[in-house]
């Protein structure tokens, strides 16, 4: 895969990245993102507001989007500093284990250094082996947490 390349989304790239956002969803079998995601995703990415959100693809020579990892800088208490926060990393299921991993690792990188951050942070399901072989070749550190979910509900 050396022509392929990571690089920033564009907005021409939305409808791609939310159609493998809803594979995503699927291969860690949880409910697809709701109707509009493309339309939210260019909010946060491209709206009037400062960019919340960071989303790159991996490009394959033909144009085709192959998977996508977005990222958004955060903080830590207990560091009393920022850090990358990736949020997801996905790469369609006949794109993997053709080098595109550590080219999306390099491209996070990039981004945390040219925000200043010393870290990237990210989570998996413990169920994903093939994630967690290729991120423990890379020399990552994990820890053991449970993520949690409470819906904000409406003030009565």
């Amino acid at each position: 895969m050396s022509a392929a390349r990571v690089r920033h989304a564009l907005p021409a790239d939305l409808d791609r990245v939310a159609g493998l956002a809803a594979e995503h969803a699927a291969y860690e079998k949880s409910a697809p993102p709701a109707p509009g995601l493309a339309d939210r995703l260019a909010r946060l990415l491209f709206g009037p507001e400062p960019a919340r959100l960071r989303c790159l693809v991996a490009e394959l020579p033909d144009g085709t989007l192959a998977g996508y990892a977005t990222c958004s800088p955060e903080l830590s208490t207990w560091d009393a500093a920022e850090y990358l926060h990736m949020d997801c990393l996905y790469l369609s299921a006949d794109h993997r284990g053709l080098g595109l991993g550590p080219l999306f690792v390099a491209a996070l990188r990039e981004e945390a250094r040219t925000l200043g951050l010393s870290e990237i942070q990210w989570q998996t399901p413990v169920w994903n082996e093939g994630a967690i072989r290729f991120y423990d070749r890379l020399g990552t550190v994990s820890r053991e947490k449970l993520r949690y979910f409470l819906p904000v509900e409406e003030s009565p």
